[in-house]
């Protein structure tokens, strides 16, 4: 089965059949998966956001929507630990994780904004430069994720974990961060404009610098 055909009812047929063989056969788990990321970052490539429409209703395309849905719900965890979930630059804008498992994923300058990645697993993953404005974090676990310059403006970060995670540098412009985690997070230069850091659970001040809450 080839991935990359322009009908996209042809493709979603494939996408759910290689599902099936990765039910049936675990010993397949990460030639499916890397067939899929292959896919999506062939397929649906990231946009400067000067270059892009900019619209956040834009809806991600569906045989893009079920790949990605698959690669999420696919069981790696006893796979070998040195495979990388690679994701980078891509543009997945809109896109429906609820509760997806991507715990560890290279998701470099990607295009999360108007994601819907609620409950999601998203520990020591590298969003670095990625496009989250106006996502749909609640609830995430981002322990230990790299956010270095990531754009999170307007993004609902309610309750979730980001113990350990570097924000360095980020776009937290009105950024939901009640009941948030934030012990030992690096806040470091980042941009708290219009956002009430004080709701936040555990935030250690010592991570962050004077005049980093404008």
């Amino acid at each position: 089965m080839q991935l990359g055909v322009k009908n996209i009812e042809t493709s979603l047929d494939i996408i759910y059949n290689l599902e099936q063989i990765a039910q049936n056969d675990p010993q397949k788990h990460w030639e499916i998966i890397e067939m899929l990321t292959i896919f999506v970052r062939n397929n649906s490539p990231y946009l400067p956001q000067e270059k892009s429409k900019g619209n956040l209703k834009t809806k991600i395309r569906t045989d893009i929507q079920a790949a990605l849905t698959v690669i999420a719900r696919i069981n790696v965890e006893k796979d070998a630990k040195n495979q990388l979930l690679d994701l980078s630059n891509t543009d997945m804008q809109g896109v429906n994780l609820d509760g997806a498992n991507l715990a560890g994923a290279n998701l470099y300058q990607v295009n999360l904004a108007g994601a819907n990645l609620k409950g999601a697993n998203l520990s020591g993953t590298i969003l670095s430069a990625s496009n989250l404005a106006e996502a749909n974090l609640s609830g995430a676990n981002l322990t230990g994720s790299i956010l270095n310059a990531a754009n999170l403006c307007g993004a609902n970060l309610h309750q979730a974990n980001l113990h350990r995670a570097n924000l360095f540098l980020a776009n937290l412009h009105y950024t939901n961060l009640s009941g948030a985690k934030l012990d030992q997070a690096n806040l470091r230069d980042a941009n708290l404009y219009e956002t009430d850091i004080q709701q936040a659970k555990y935030l250690d001040f010592k991570h962050m610098k004077s005049g980093d809450i404008l």
